[in-house]
């Protein structure tokens, strides 16, 4: 028992650290590939113009930037030439700092383990293909699709004409079933499409 359910009998404490808040903090992308594109751009950029201005005070200029050339265009260039330059680099910037700061989609859905030190992930494609083939063992269903969103898992079956509201809930509880056997965390609820195949 917790202080605060010691000072407030009925109050309900949540867990901080539930199991599906550590697996999408854990499962979540690192954006590396942006990072390091953009980190080695900045550093060959800005270590070419180190070498240039320190062989240019050296007296062997290398000629790999052009530092006079800019000098003199800094020297002829006012402010209002340069502010729509500078607003879009700091668009730029703040458009960098927006990707590294907001987490990206994962493209695992994290699965419950009985372990809270373990954090196990499937991937979206292939929750969406065992999915599928659970709405197809349904008999009667000819063709499924699964479609993953934020909040609900939609299916979509293709059935004869002669297909009932019962095809319905028995696709459901097949989907359900194999979510629960899965043991995917935070996927919402089953939503089943009926679609007849035209004659």
């Amino acid at each position: 028992m917790t202080t605060l359910q010691q000072i407030l009998p009925g109050a309900v404490v949540a867990p901080r650290d539930t199991g599906l808040r550590r697996a999408r903090r854990v499962l979540r992308p690192a954006r590396a590939v942006p990072g390091a594109l953009v980190a080695l751009t900045l550093t060959a950029g800005l270590g070419a113009t180190a070498a240039e201005v320190v062989s240019a005070l050296l007296g062997a200029p290398l000629g790999w930037v052009p530092v006079n050339e800019v000098v003199e265009l800094a020297g002829r260039t006012t402010w209002p030439d340069t502010a729509t330059p500078a607003l879009l680099s700091a668009a730029a910037g703040t458009l960098m700092l927006l990707l590294a700061a907001v987490p990206g989609r994962s493209g695992l859905v994290p699965v419950e383990t009985s372990d809270p030190l373990i954090v196990i992930g499937i991937t979206r494609s292939g929750l969406r293909r065992t999915l599928c083939a659970a709405a197809r063992q349904v008999a009667g269903v000819d063709k499924a699709r699964v479609r993953l969103r934020r909040r609900t898992i939609e299916v979509t079956v293709t059935t004869g004409a002669e297909s009932s509201g019962q095809m319905l809930r028995q696709v459901g509880t097949a989907v359900g079933d194999r979510l629960a056997g899965v043991g995917t965390l935070g996927t919402g609820e089953v939503v089943v499409r009926l679609r007849r195949r035209a004659v």
